[in-house]
């Protein structure tokens, strides 16, 4: 596997990874506050209708002329990076609360409890929350999953990429039966925002005409950039908070 394959996969594997967990989190709630057929039956049918997504759209994708492609995806993996990156250098800067998963826990599972008596053996409370938590948190990752992997015909491993990752995120909320708090969510989002900006920058140049000098890996300097300067925005950040407190 060469360095953009493993490059493209780790950053589906990733966002993935981040999604799933705030989608197992909704998940947990409703099932241990109602009931778990009911809010796994809506998990599922959120998953299988994310997967159908991903495989026509992503297929349809691959026929479209390749310049058109690449500036097309490198401007959405730009607006998707710099939304993921704007957050988490927010948090990082300490100006953005961490997302508590431990907390969201319990407030989903709250409103679950609260939401009326459980009639029959189906709970369409449970179902259709599950089945809208888990679309949402994984809309944008089936758009990350389609557009990384048709700019270079890899759809089949960005959605392994993705599968991999949700099923470890099920597996380790198997194995803790509560809410993974101690996932380094924001740490994950910052690396996802680079990598995502990195290929969108990268695709973007190259759909407009542009030849990068090193090809493929210029990837690796895009990488570098980007972050540096993202880690130089968190410290402008703090340092901009610390004068305004001061004052």
């Amino acid at each position: 596997m060469v360095a953009t394959e493993l490059g493209l996969a780790l950053s589906v594997f990733l966002a993935c990874a981040v999604e799933a967990v705030e989608a197992l989190t909704i998940v947990m709630a409703v099932g241990y506050a109602r009931s778990w057929p009911s809010a796994l039956g809506g998990a599922s049918a959120a998953a299988l209708a994310l997967t159908a997504t991903v495989a026509t759209v992503g297929s349809a994708l691959t026929s479209v002329p390749i310049d058109t492609l690449r500036l097309a995806i490198g401007a959405l993996l730009l607006a998707f990076g710099a939304q993921w990156l704007r957050k988490a250098i927010l948090r990082a800067a300490g100006r953005k609360s961490l997302r508590d998963e431990r907390a969201a826990y319990e407030r989903e599972r709250a409103v679950a409890a609260q939401a009326g008596a459980l009639r029959g053996g189906f709970d369409l409370y449970s179902f259709a929350i599950s089945l809208k938590g888990v679309l949402l948190e994984g809309a944008e990752v089936a758009l990350i999953v389609m557009t990384l992997g048709a700019e270079r015909h890899r759809l089949a491993l960005s959605a392994l990429a993705a599968a991999a990752a949700v099923v470890a995120v099920i597996a380790a909320g198997l194995a803790a039966r509560a809410p993974l708090a101690r996932v380094p969510e924001n740490t994950m989002k910052f690396a996802v925002g680079v990598m995502l900006s990195a290929y969108g920058t990268f695709w973007a140049a190259e759909g407009a005409g542009l030849s990068w000098p090193a090809g493929d890996a210029s990837l690796i300097g895009l990488v570098a950039v980007v972050l540096s300067g993202s880690l130089l925005a968190v410290a402008a950040v703090r340092r901009h908070a610390g004068v305004a407190g001061a004052r």
